[in-house]
């Protein structure tokens, strides 16, 4: 990756997510049957634009505070910039970059028209009243309004930003710009005339339990019974877990910047009258800690991984790096077959390195006739992307001036995220350096109850984004 003297150790979050891609690109064969498309990487690294601004906004004791906004447009080759608002204390360039870079081919993988990036602030909505992050959104919207439109930029929610904050930023954008523009933000209410789209706050969580049920049908297995370790507590792990129960699986953990809550017992696990008092939990702010249940046990301080006797499935749905090399080794001896990302780059490049070499060490198990304990890995571009698919099929419905039914949004979502998986297999199959021969199906015979090697969905996940967005940018002349 020195070939193209790219900066390191001064964005740490955005060099690691950029690093993933090349490595990805690197050690396949891309780059030997395209020999061109290396002239693109110095373009595609680098944001079109990067937009940084003061907030000033009144708390409740009448003082001025002051913090930083941002938005970074990344890459319009595709579509239109999409990408949340994400308000935490922790939100830097670095972060918004990272973000805004996964998201570029995130939404390339969608197949949706919709380009990539990201915002925020610093600004941290935990501890503050109602009326105050009323008037900080009314605020960063007095600078944000200028640089998104529905054919521009379409930010919609993330971390700290959920109905309620788009609500304020929707008015907010409506009476700076004299008019009703639905298409400038997504994950509107579906109620009061908002033209929000349904399934919105599940499609996250949803379309990750899809992704997951593409790679159990390619490994011959089902999901029944199957023991899930969630981490997080908002919508994706939410969410999420409410589809697992409904598909009869075992969800034993949820956690949040506390700790972890586990199950005593996995024949008492969670269920969706527990979701509901957790998500009542968290809307007013609250931590996992205040429930009292005596099928669970309260962990301070810690993550899920290494604290279940028994996993089959992992699905990190927090924050970024929440999954390291040891949290893998953890899982891998507890049993677990399958780690997939509702987070954004849930896995630290360490665990990415570590889940992979696992996997190759499988392949050659079959290889060899002697097939051991299976890992597969999804990374969160691949796997997290019905959130970003349903904002745009949002924006297609607000075009139309149209609501869909729920039933249509969940199948379009569903044919999305199998979509997705396809070309994500059948891309890695094509362009990996693993000799892989005839162990290897492809996506159309995914149901093939044969014993199958396992291609990477890092690589098939990073080249079929790259792709997309590689071409388009060199038809536009973003390269040459």
């Amino acid at each position: 990756m020195s070939e193209f003297n790219l900066s390191h150790g001064i964005e740490p979050e955005f060099e690691q997510a950029r690093d993933e891609i090349l490595k990805s690109l690197t050690e396949s064969t891309v780059f030997e049957k395209n020999p061109d498309f290396k002239k693109c990487i110095p373009v595609i690294v680098e944001p079109e634009r990067v937009i940084s601004f003061r907030v000033t906004w009144e708390d409740d004791k009448g003082n001025c505070r002051v913090n930083r906004g941002y938005r970074v447009q990344f890459n319009s080759a595709i579509g239109p910039y999409k990408g949340g608002l994400r308000f935490h204390p922790t939100v830097n360039l670095s972060i918004l970059k990272f973000l805004g870079f996964e998201q570029i081919f995130k939404n390339a993988l969608t197949g949706l028209p919709i380009g990539g990036g990201k915002g925020g602030s610093d600004f941290d909505p935990h501890d503050k009243s109602d009326n105050e992050i009323r008037r900080f959104c009314q605020a960063f919207m007095t600078e944000l309004h200028r640089h998104i439109g529905a054919d521009i930029d379409v930010p919609a929610g993330d971390i700290g930003v959920g109905g309620r904050e788009v609500g304020f930023l929707y008015g907010a954008y409506k009476r700076l710009q004299q008019k009703r523009d639905f298409g400038v933000l997504t994950g509107k209410d579906t109620r009061f005339g908002l033209n929000g789209s349904f399934i919105r706050p599940e499609a996250t969580g949803y379309g990750l339990i899809y992704f997951v049920l593409n790679m159990l049908t390619y490994m011959g297995k089902d999901i029944k019974g199957k023991y899930c370790a969630v981490s997080g507590s908002g919508n994706v792990a939410q969410f999420a877990a409410q589809k697992l129960i409904n598909l009869g699986a075992v969800v034993l953990s949820l956690s949040d910047s506390r700790g972890a809550l586990i199950v005593k017992d996995p024949s008492k696990p969670f269920t969706n009258e527990d979701i509901a008092v957790i998500a009542d939990l968290k809307v007013r702010k609250g931590s996992l800690e205040e429930i009292k249940d005596d099928r669970f046990t309260w962990l301070p301080n810690q993550r899920p991984w290494k604290n279940l006797k028994k996993v089959d499935i992992a699905l990190p749905c927090a924050t970024q790096n929440e999954n390291d090399a040891d949290d893998v080794e953890a899982l891998v001896k507890a049993g677990c077959f399958l780690i997939a990302e509702g987070s954004n780059m849930g896995s630290t490049d360490a665990a990415v390195q570590k889940m992979e070499a696992l996997r190759v060490a499988y392949n050659e198990s079959v290889k060899a006739g002697k097939p051991a304990a299976p890992l597969w890995y999804a990374p969160g571009k691949a796997s997290n992307a019905g959130g970003v698919a349903v904002s745009a099929l949002e924006m297609a419905q607000n075009s139309q001036r149209m609501t869909w039914a729920p039933e249509r949004v969940d199948q379009e979502l569903n044919n999305i995220m199998t979509n997705i998986f396809n070309e994500s297999v059948d891309n890695s199959a094509l362009y990996t350096r693993e000799n892989l021969g005839s162990v290897v199906k492809s996506s159309a015979n995914k149901a093939d109850s044969a014993v199958s090697a396992l291609p990477s969905l890092v690589q098939g996940a990073n080249i079929t984004g790259f792709i997309k967005v590689c071409n388009a940018m060199k038809i536009h002349g973003d390269w040459w």
